[in-house]
């Protein structure tokens, strides 16, 4: 089994590890862009979103922790837009 984990910081410096979190909801199409995110719950009841600002080879390329409300409720504001 790996014992890799999935640590992210978020821009506050907060250290958040999503190894065993389950993912509410997500778009992960590729190639990635602004369409891309992921909003997970943590075992320890942690809701982060994870956004993509930009970058066509990494899915995700920021974090920030939201509230439960947020995080079930989230709508992201962009859709893929084929070149």
């Amino acid at each position: 089994m790996s014992k890799s984990k999935y640590i992210i910081t978020t821009p506050d410096g907060q250290q958040v590890d999503l190894t065993q979190a389950i993912i509410l909801k997500s778009n992960n199409l590729y190639p990635f862009g602004e369409h891309n995110y992921a909003i997970y719950e943590t075992p320890e009841g942690y809701f982060v979103k994870g956004l993509n600002k930009g970058e066509r080879e990494i899915m995700l390329t920021h974090f920030e922790r939201i509230d439960e409300t947020s995080a079930r409720h989230y709508s992201h504001p962009y859709i893929r837009e084929d070149e």
